[in-house]
């Protein structure tokens, strides 16, 4: 997880916090603990195997109900210790027309 200055702080929990990681298609969920977090990525510890998992794109789940979650990506991994990036929405790729006018008349 590189520190490269673009000003992103992250807070360490000095207990951790159970959150879990879940596939994006639901066929698998993880227990893990968040160790350290901020605006763009996250420190997990996983408890079990995630050998076999698809860990190209996978949720976040920061509640027991799974309606706070962040869609992320696998940084590397360190044991049992995980480096994530959080991924950004795509819903920013069309703004209208190129002169900045409203597309309705």
């Amino acid at each position: 997880m590189a520190e490269d200055g673009k000003g992103a702080e992250r807070v360490t929990f000095s207990r951790g916090y159970d959150v879990c990681i879940m596939a994006i298609d639901g066929t698998w969920r993880r227990d893990c603990t968040l160790n350290a977090i901020s605006d763009t990525d996250a420190i997990l510890t996983v408890e079990g195997s995630i050998q076999g998992l698809n860990l190209k794109e996978f949720f976040l789940l920061l509640s027991s109900t799974g309606l706070a979650y962040r869609r992320c990506e696998l940084v590397r991994v360190n044991g049992a210790e995980m480096d994530i990036q959080f991924l950004r929405g795509k819903n920013r790729k069309k703004r209208g027309p190129a002169g900045g006018h409203d597309a309705a008349a």
